[in-house]
């Protein structure tokens, strides 16, 4: 079941407080920095392989009784930054969720090892003529 299937909705919890930083009377007056907390240890709509995952990955944004806590206060509306801040949610538990790409090693070219093997030459050629050889 892919995550945006699932229905998060129920489970989350928001909190509206006044937005910092520059902008006017609105900061003053209007609560519009949104606090969105979803509590992973208790939900039911996740595995316990996917929460665990979701714990190690996003073990920064997680606090101590396993809230998964994100906040956005760009915008200058409570409901736009409630609209950013669910989309935010979702997009990180499916970074969380997906696999990484196994990196497959490649093998150098023979143009570029000739090239690195020509600069050593240079450079120690370079030091060797540093030495004091009148002895």
């Amino acid at each position: 079941m892919d995550i945006k299937e699932r229905d998060f909705g129920d489970e989350f919890v928001f909190q509206a407080s006044r937005s910092s930083g520059p902008g006017g009377q609105n900061v003053n007056k209007v609560s519009s920095k949104v606090e969105l907390r979803f509590n992973i240890a208790n939900t039911s709509l996740l595995t316990e392989d996917e929460k665990s995952l979701i714990i190690t990955k996003l073990c920064t944004k997680i606090n101590k009784e396993g809230e998964l806590i994100l906040i956005a206060q760009t915008a200058r509306s409570q409901f736009k930054n409630k609209e950013k801040v669910i989309a935010k949610f979702y997009m990180l538990i499916e970074m969380a969720l997906t696999p990484r790409k196994k990196r497959i090693n490649t093998r150098p070219t023979k143009a570029s090892v000739e090239k690195r093997l020509e600069s050593k030459r240079v450079q120690s050629q370079r030091k060797a003529n540093r030495k004091n050889l009148s002895m």
